[in-house]
């Protein structure tokens, strides 16, 4: 049996993921669903997690989901984290800068050294790249760094110009004092956020009621932490349409 919560999970997110998962874990043993002891965490949370048979919960990506995942797993919810600007369970992207670089609009980035974290990140790729695309700027691939936070301190040391941050991920740095040295110079249209999964052909009904009562058991300081609000249902179909950015090796990197 496999859990992991590995999306948002560092800082004082991960001893409050615990709690979190202990809730989880006892609801689904209350509804006779094998639960595991403990997260999983580390390589093995993501695709060695996702793509398991023994999958109990997860949460993934909205670009690996509709990309690689759907109709391998069994979609279950969306958690809502309230953020800005966003239906219940929807998110955006945050474009970071350095703070004392001295553009203003994001026009003004156009052709500047891009950082992101992988290829299949919905937040990190392919929302900045559509709405880099609508504005009618270029934001070139200059750097793959593996995790936002890699992104954002790549910004700060100069060795990108600019980089788009899960908007989740930048309120988990700011609470933990890491996004200092940026600033926020525009944001994407919202697209649904990270949905939990299990394993293809398992009921998730019990599931869900699993989780959205934890949520609802938890703390208010760990909902704090992890800026949880509750849990909601999206549409797949919602999932399936956002749409799919070229590639990065599709697009020359600057010179």
């Amino acid at each position: 049996m496999i859990a992991s919560l590995g999306m948002y999970d560092f800082g004082a997110a991960v001893a409050a993921n615990d709690r979190l998962w202990t809730l989880i874990r006892t609801g689904l043993r209350g509804r006779r669903v094998a639960a595991p002891e403990a997260l999983t965490r580390g390589e093995r949370a993501y695709w060695d997690a996702w793509q398991s048979p023994d999958l109990i919960l997860s949460q993934t990506c909205g670009y690996p989901f509709r990309a690689r995942l759907h109709g391998t797993v069994t979609y279950v919810g969306t958690p809502d984290y309230g953020v800005m600007g966003c239906a219940p369970g929807h998110y955006r992207s945050v474009f970071v800068v350095r703070a004392d670089d001295p553009r203003e609009s994001l026009a003004d980035w156009d052709g500047a050294r891009f950082a992101y974290n992988e290829p299949l990140s919905q937040s990190g790729w392919a929302a900045p790249q559509v709405h880099a695309e609508k504005l009618g700027i270029r934001l070139p691939p200059t750097l793959q760094t593996g995790k936002h936070r890699l992104s954002a301190r790549a910004v700060i040391e100069g060795k990108a110009d600019i980089a788009a941050l899960d908007a989740v991920t930048h309120a988990l740095m700011q609470d933990a004092g890491l996004a200092q040295g940026l600033r926020v110079i525009g944001m994407t249209d919202p697209t649904p956020g990270l949905p939990f999964i299990t394993a293809l052909g398992r009921d998730p009904d019990p599931v869900f009621d699993a989780v959205s009562e934890a949520i609802a058991a938890l703390s208010a300081p760990d909902r704090a932490v992890l800026h949880l609000k509750g849990l909601v249902r999206i549409a797949v179909e919602d999932y399936l349409a956002v749409p799919d950015p070229p590639s990065p090796g599709q697009i020359a990197a600057p010179i």
